[in-house]
């Protein structure tokens, strides 16, 4: 019987109820590095359909349960997520495993990329791949916005809330953060008010039958002590500044890589509202105050860290790159390039552990508090709107590369992955894999 068990388990189906082991988890947090295209908000719709659709390990309520409480942390919101996940799951080594693996495979991608991009230029067949990724990662977004709008938009108070957070981020450019605030303000006042509109997220208890179940009590391990507490600060806190310390010994305070160290671990703290909203302070401060890389090759690095699997923030990761190559010191420009990437992705990534490890248990603990869950629902709702502000902001530069001109390959293209994905029930690394291949295949011909 769990001979049969474990070998349907393995095969991913929405019909998945079992507890995954540590391998199999460990296979999917790998695979998902490498697919995880798309930004944010194409990460998240990833794992909205394998973990909630398909295999069911974790229920839709608790989904949007721990993604609210990510997007209201500094640092990369899917990340997090994941970690969130995979520490629910198998403690704290799954989510380590969780967050690090949704990252590692990036680093060496991005690496690779960035050393060619500093030594040799942009490479024609690479950007041609790249080039068939966006519309992909566009109809990626798209997906998440009706997916999860599906299942938060339930009335028209929540429709309300989505559309005033679109307008708010893509009209008016309110900061992400004052919005979610916005959203958990009317949520709180609004389910004192109106409790049958708001009371969205809990209206799904007792349907889903998951891992992860809305029923369930939050485990043993994820219930919040001091002295657990007191252990993840230390620990998480030595691991983040030990390397930046070896880097002064080593190399001096006044080398690069330190100044990196220390600027990206400031950031990594200050990056609420997802990566668009934190690399306007970032360019500024590399480009004109520490002159590590110059406006063409920020814009550059962006692109390259958008077409490229794991989180967005990882243009950081150019930005050091780029400034140990630009400025190398005593070393080989790609020794330094190398340290400095390195250093910068450990300090930008290494405090979200902090994050979800020191909350989550608090954040488990208030699931079942109903005025928490009413401004998690208006939360959720804003969220759709900003994740449509983001989808919407991704079109108009795949669609509109220049001014008066519309890529209609990559509108057809965009359409019929959109098609692939919702109606032909085509798997996301199919479908990316493929919009690659087009991609390079209409470069060879059309050129």
């Amino acid at each position: 019987m769990n001979a049969i068990a474990l070998s349907q388990m393995t095969v991913e189906t929405s019909r998945q109820t079992s507890h995954p082991t540590f391998r199999e988890a460990f296979r999917f947090w790998l695979k998902l590095g490498f697919i995880s295209f798309g930004g944010p908000a194409g990460q998240i719709a990833i794992m909205q359909t394998e973990l909630v659709e398909k295999k069911k390990w974790i229920s839709q309520s608790r989904f949007l349960h721990a993604l609210n409480y990510c997007m209201l942390l500094p640092g990369p919101e899917a990340q997090q997520l994941a970690i969130y996940i995979g520490w629910l799951l198998h403690k704290t080594w799954g989510g380590i495993v969780a967050g690090s693996f949704f990252v590692i495979p990036s680093i060496f991608v991005l690496w690779a990329l960035s050393y060619v991009y500093a030594a040799f230029g942009n490479v024609p067949w690479i950007a041609a791949i790249f080039y068939g990724l966006k519309p992909v990662v566009m109809a990626i977004v798209i997906a998440a916005v009706i997916r999860i709008g599906k299942r938060a938009l339930r009335n028209e108070v929540m429709w309300a809330i989505a559309v005033a957070a679109f307008i708010s981020i893509f009209f008016f450019k309110v900061p992400f953060p004052m919005i979610i605030l916005a959203a958990a303000v009317i949520g709180l006042i609004g389910g004192r008010l109106w409790r049958a509109k708001f009371d969205v997220l809990s209206s799904n208890v007792g349907n889903e039958s998951s891992v992860l179940d809305d029923r369930d009590a939050a485990p043993e391990h994820a219930r919040p002590s001091v002295a657990r507490a007191l252990r993840v600060l230390m620990v998480c806190l030595v691991l983040w500044w030990l390397p930046i310390v070896l880097v002064a010994i080593l190399f001096g305070t006044n080398n690069t890589i330190f100044r990196e160290g220390i600027f990206f671990s400031k950031a990594a703290v200050v990056t609420f509202g997802g990566a668009y909203a934190v690399l306007p302070y970032v360019a500024q401060r590399a480009v004109e105050h520490f002159g590590w890389l110059k406006t063409g090759q920020m814009m550059d690095g962006l692109g390259l860290a958008e077409t490229t699997p794991g989180p967005l923030i990882m243009v950081l990761q150019f930005v050091g790159f780029m400034g140990g190559w630009t400025h190398p010191g005593n070393l080989q420009p790609a020794i330094a390039a190398t340290i400095g990437a390195l250093l910068t992705t450990w300090v930008t990534f290494t405090p979200c552990f902090l994050w979800v490890f020191l909350g989550g248990p608090h954040i488990e603990q208030l699931r079942s508090n109903r005025t928490i869950t009413m401004a998690l629902s208006a939360i959720t709702a804003a969220v759709v709107g900003v994740v449509l502000n983001l989808a919407i902001w991704f079109g108009l530069h795949v669609f509109h590369p220049q001014p008066h001109v519309i890529d209609w390959f990559a509108v057809l293209l965009s359409a019929t992955a959109l098609l692939a994905l919702l109606r032909w029930k085509i798997g996301v690394v199919a479908v990316i894999i493929g919009g690659g291949m087009i991609g390079l295949l209409y470069k060879m011909i059309v050129g």
